[in-house]
């Protein structure tokens, strides 16, 4: 399983596909397929069934998973895209940092 560059959590920007430029926060990631789901980005139509939570059924709008490289981590001191590396702390901890500006993410 493939290591990613963004987390729960995460503030990012989208750089490809019909929301690009759109910012969100992610919502979800699923490692195994490579995808993320962002806040606000990627909006579906599903509809449902009537059912004992949603008596009235209908269309429901979600957000459904975009792929990783298509997203960008902002940066935590400039808030512009960046990419990020991966190195280890005073403690010897693996820590994720931008390489726009060079600090600590999170």
């Amino acid at each position: 399983m493939k290591r990613l560059h963004v987390r729960r959590g995460d503030t990012v920007y989208v750089n490809a596909g019909s929301y690009r430029g759109t910012k969100g926060k992610v919502l979800q990631v699923f490692p195994e397929k490579e995808r993320a789901i962002v806040e606000g980005v990627n909006m579906v139509a599903k509809h449902t069934k009537p059912s004992a939570q949603n008596p009235q059924g209908g269309i429901i709008r979600k957000e459904a998973p975009i792929h990783v490289s298509n997203l960008m981590l902002l940066d935590p001191e400039t808030g512009k895209p960046t990419r990020i590396g991966r190195r280890r702390n005073e403690a010897g901890k693996l820590v994720r940092y931008s390489k726009k500006s060079n600090k600590e993410i999170k």
